[in-house]
């Protein structure tokens, strides 16, 4: 089992560089990887980006990370597909947040280290669905805001 879980490991690491992390930038520092080149097709790029980040969680899921880890893998390609999808600024963001390298590093992290790496995706899980909640009050109380402002208008001449 060691011997397969190292496998799966290294095809990762190997996918997520190829991905991430590949293609050097002349003159610079910097690297791509061919996420951010299939990127550069409107919508079909990005879903086949997110279609191979799938495979990293879905590994992840097959080698026992919890969910709380999951999902913070499936955050980091739902915020790469979701901005990848704006024209210029997406590949950009590709560029810098690299989300297959992220997801393998967090993998190796729970495969390393399981305590750690649980407690802190559970924070991270609990901070997001805090945020979300907030966010879902604040455009409720927006909605009715707006709804009785138009409501106040229509019937005060």
């Amino acid at each position: 089992m060691n011997e397969e879980r190292e496998t799966t490991r290294k095809r990762l690491e190997r996918l997520a560089w190829l991905t991430d992390n590949s293609i050097p930038i002349p003159g610079t520092g910097a690297r791509i990887g061919i996420d951010p080149l299939i990127g550069l097709v409107p919508w079909i790029g990005d879903a086949m980006g997110a279609v191979i980040s799938s495979y990293i969680i879905s590994e992840a899921a097959r080698l026992g990370a919890p969910k709380s880890v999951l999902l913070k893998m499936a955050f980091n390609v739902f915020l790469d597909a979701l901005i990848g999808i704006v024209p210029a600024v997406g590949d950009l963001f590709d560029f810098a947040w690299k989300a297959n390298l992220r997801n393998v590093r967090l993998l190796e992290h729970y495969l390393e280290r399981p305590r750690h790496t649980v407690t802190t995706s559970r924070i991270f899980v609990a901070i997001l669905g805090f945020v979300l909640v907030f966010t879902v009050i604040l455009i409720g109380l927006a909605g009715f805001w707006l709804i009785r402002t138009l409501w106040l208008a229509v019937t005060n001449p």
